[in-house]
């Protein structure tokens, strides 16, 4: 989109809400688990617990393809994309909630909410990106063996990484750039744990017909395609499978697939069921919920899952501590 179309948007929006006549608030109250007050204690433990291990987790996986020659392969390379945005995606929301169980202080400002939303949009587009790119790397290793190495080759990995990442990158900036012109004037409550669009665009002031319409489009545009394409691969996967005559050899497929299909369902699933399912009375709570499944919960087992159903990150973990006990002794 070029500048002078995203300039008048800008203006339509402004004109929206001109005339609003109030004095603009400069700071939220996230309300979180601010109704469990006996728990924040015990939440800020389990949360920080979680973090250690999100981060402990996704940077050993990064470590451990850099590190190791014999993971320097195109599964294991989009593997090390995927852990690093991990990385970033739970320091996102997890510093913030912690230091809001820890010290009771609940306000963000309006700028930094901005931000909080625009990482965190910018993040989830790309691990849908980088889910449809890992999806499309086990179709072509599964279904066109003969030419994988062919296909899947050095230059074309670093095109689908670095297109996952900036593909991500343009519309978030094109939504974030029209809501600067929002105003705020009141309530300032969040209903939520960290600033998710719905919540963060209820408080607006004036009309946001404009905003909420370019946030679908480009929702549409991020999602759709990479999730019809994990779809499709997958399709082709099981039937491909399905076909192969022994026992053995279909269950030998299916591993190297399996821990990314496992990851694709839980990320996938807890999305759908905050943003497509209906509302109900009691949607709010259920929606804080759900959220953690796919922003707290889910970088922090991938790692788990991908070593756990892995034997050659756990050799290759192996490798490193067998080497760094070599190493202490000398």
């Amino acid at each position: 989109m070029s500048v002078v179309p995203l300039f008048i948007l800008q203006m339509k929006l402004t004109a929206n809400i001109t005339g609003v006549n109030c004095t603009d608030i400069s700071e939220f109250i996230i309300l979180g688990f601010g109704s469990l007050h006996d728990l924040q204690l015990l939440l800020f433990l389990v949360f920080l617990a979680i973090y250690i291990i999100t981060i402990v987790g996704n940077l050993t996986i990064f470590f451990l393809v850099v590190s190791s020659s014999h993971l320097h392969t195109p599964m294991y390379f989009f593997l090390g994309n995927l852990s690093c945005m991990e990385t970033f995606y739970s320091s996102v929301i997890l510093p913030r909630m912690l230091a809001s169980l820890l010290t009771g202080d609940r306000t963000i400002s309006v700028k930094g909410c901005v931000v909080q939303l625009y990482f965190f949009g910018f993040l989830v587009c790309t691990e849908c990106y980088l889910l449809a790119v890992m999806s499309y790397d086990r179709y072509l290793a599964i279904c066109q063996p003969l030419h994988y190495g062919a296909l899947m080759n050095d230059k074309l990995c670093v095109k689908l990484a670095a297109g996952s990442w900036l593909c991500a990158l343009l519309p978030i900036s094109i939504i974030i750039t029209v809501m600067s012109s929002l105003h705020f004037c009141g309530p300032a409550d969040i209903d939520h744990f960290f600033c998710d669009f719905p919540a963060f665009i209820n408080l607006a002031s004036g009309d946001t017909q404009l905003i909420q319409f370019l946030a679908f489009v480009f929702s549409a545009v991020d999602t759709l395609p990479p999730f019809v394409l994990t779809l499709t691969s997958y399709f082709h996967i099981i039937a491909t499978i399905l076909r192969i005559p022994s026992t053995t050899g279909r269950k030998k497929a299916f591993s190297t697939c399996s821990s990314h299909l496992t990851v694709v369902t839980i990320f996938y699933g807890t999305l759908m069921a905050v943003y497509v399912l209906p509302k109900s009375e009691t949607w709010g709570d259920m929606n804080k919920i759900s959220s953690l499944f796919y922003t707290v919960m889910t970088p922090m087992v991938n790692p788990l899952i991908y070593s756990l159903r892995n034997k050659e990150v756990k050799e290759s973990l192996r490798r490193q501590i067998k080497n760094l006990l070599v190493f202490q002794k000398l």
